[in-house]
């Protein structure tokens, strides 16, 4: 047997043509597979209406529906405000009243109606509908709070994930150009070669001043590196480490010397190619 819903409707309800006051009241609904019960309140006065298996079978016969589907539209409409529907609740005698509901079937206007009886014990039946209004803002509070915790947690993992991203496109971009400064600079060695093979100073002349920018900005690109390097120890060791890293700077200075030097080299290198290639073409005119 399956548990029992439960359900809590405020309706504001409209008085009769006489009387323009609106009246608020508390429908709280308990739903079985067969039958239901109705505990009514408006503040200060309570009714119940118990509707047992064989009436609520018996009015399903009525408007030929099944019993199911007559509790499933009963809950529709008195577990939340259905646009459209006019609500009722008025007096039928006897301390008694008649809740009611409007709802379209088919393009027809339908009413469903049940009579309430005045609540025995009106403390007992107000204090059952605000524990179950309690418990369940307690139980929307919790909800709200782990989603709320849930939302923040996915929102990290989200900005982690595109840090991520955003760090393998660079690392991507970085090795296309790497990769392509590599086939490049295959190409112009080999034009280089073949020019001194041919002898052809342009473009020789153009493959070495190639050649010697991507020189310099690899060696650029390392004293940068070097003095990044450089700053971060220094800002991390001690003053006493300070002292032991003089060592250091002196190698990184006859490191820059070197590339000096292999830059003047590089240079001389590209001096001499163009007195070979220039020296071939008058060697065969004579």
């Amino acid at each position: 047997m399956k548990e029992a819903r439960h359900t809590c409707l405020r309706l504001e309800i409209k008085g009769g043509a006489e009387n323009e006051r609106t009246d608020v009241i508390f429908v709280k609904g308990t739903w079985f597979e067969s039958h239901f019960d109705l505990a009514i309140t408006n503040g200060l006065h309570t009714w119940i209406c118990i509707a047992p298996e064989g009436e609520v079978r018996e009015r399903a016969s009525q408007w030929d529906q099944p019993v199911s589907e007559y509790i499933e539209t009963a809950e529709r409409y008195l577990g939340f405000q259905q646009p459209g529907s006019t609500y009722s609740f008025v007096d039928a005698g006897n301390g008694q009243k008649r809740l009611s509901w409007t709802f379209e079937k088919q393009g027809t206007k339908l009413e469903w109606r049940w009579k309430c009886q005045p609540s025995p014990d009106d403390k007992k039946t107000t204090i059952g509908t605000l524990d179950f209004l309690m418990d369940a803002n307690i139980r929307l509070s919790e909800e709200v709070v782990r989603k709320t915790q849930l939302f923040e947690r996915l929102k990290v993992e989200a900005e982690k994930c595109l840090a991520q991203s955003e760090k393998f496109s660079i690392e991507k971009e970085e090795f296309e150009s790497a990769v392509y400064a590599k086939i490049k600079l295959t190409v112009v060695l080999g034009q280089m070669f073949k020019a001194l093979l041919i002898g052809c100073p342009d473009e020789l002349e153009m493959s070495t001043q190639y050649f010697v920018s991507v020189l310099n900005s690899k060696k650029a690109k390392l004293r940068e590196l070097r003095d990044r390097l450089s700053k971060q120890e220094n800002t991390s060791k001690s003053p006493q480490e300070e002292d032991g890293s003089t060592d250091k700077t002196e190698s990184y200075d006859e490191e820059s010397d070197a590339d000096k030097s292999d830059e003047d080299q590089s240079k001389n290198l590209a001096g001499t190619s163009k007195s070979v290639a220039s020296s071939k073409p008058s060697s065969r005119k004579r």
